[in-house]
């Protein structure tokens, strides 16, 4: 663990010094990310601006819920999109030739050899949205610390997906598309699953399980989840992760290299 660590210090540094030589991107995405942000609660206080409420969702909690979907929008801007979508170029080019030859496991260096620091507004301004729900909630700092753990699970299934979806490129070369439509799918958890008709709440719960990124953590923070769900987001984030592995694994035996 300490020489992942080392080395996870040695990646990151080097992509954060790269990525800052151009310092007015930052700006872009700043702006870029703030406005998305307003289009996204516009939409929302749309549905409440004429005393509609999704079921048991009150216009504050559900602001809790656009928090979370912020940080995940955050966290995969940070980390999943500069590095998975450079799976497909790695088979392309026959640069993964270099990857497999590393000492180090590949998953692991596929999946965090860089990072972008574009995401970071989203970051912050998922974390300033949910501490202003949560304060219009008086919720205590017991109620933050509840939603940790489904977050957690909530990211690990967001990455094992994405994963997934990436090394699906060892046979079909060109997934973008692919991955398009499940950020399209995922975009789904901006709202309460609450809000969706039954079908489509069975949809996002059990086979895109978006309901479990979004939703269910908001849940917990407002102190409105069943430990039934709690144990299935552990238990579903430990499924998809181990799944991620084997599948790489079994993806790798089809895989030619560049110099085969």
């Amino acid at each position: 663990m300490p020489r992942y660590l080392k080395v996870l210090r040695l990646f990151w540094s080097a992509a954060i010094a790269a990525e800052m030589e151009y310092r007015i991107n930052f700006i872009i995405y700043a702006i870029s990310s703030l406005g998305n942000l307003v289009g996204s609660i516009f939409s929302l206080f749309l549905f409440y601006r004429t005393g509609y409420t999704f079921s048991g969702w009150s216009w504050e909690s559900a602001l809790v819920v656009l928090g979370i979907f912020t940080l995940l929008q955050g966290f995969s801007a940070t980390f999943l999109a500069p590095n998975l979508n450079r799976i497909v170029r790695y088979v392309q080019e026959g640069t993964l030739d270099f990857v497999l030859l590393k000492p180090i496991r590949s998953q692991f260096w596929l999946s965090f050899n860089t990072i972008s620091p574009w995401g970071i507004p989203d970051l912050i301004f998922g974390l300033l949205i949910i501490i202003y729900a949560g304060t219009k909630l008086n919720l205590g700092i017991d109620k933050y610390l509840l939603t940790i753990f489904p977050l957690g699970c909530g990211l690990v299934i967001l990455y094992s997906l994405w994963f997934i979806l990436g090394a699906t490129s060892i046979w079909f070369v060109k997934i973008y598309n692919i991955t398009e439509v499940l950020r399209g799918v995922l975009e789904a958890g901006r709202y309460p699953i609450a809000g969706y008709p039954a079908a489509y709440r069975f949809f996002f719960t059990f086979v895109i399980p978006v309901a479990f990124l979004t939703t269910i953590p908001a849940q917990a923070m407002l102190g409105q989840i069943q430990f039934t769900w709690l144990l299935g987001a552990g238990f579903l984030a430990l499924i998809l992760f181990f799944i991620s592995t084997q599948f790489w694994r079994f993806a790798l035996r089809f895989y030619t290299s560049a110099s085969s």
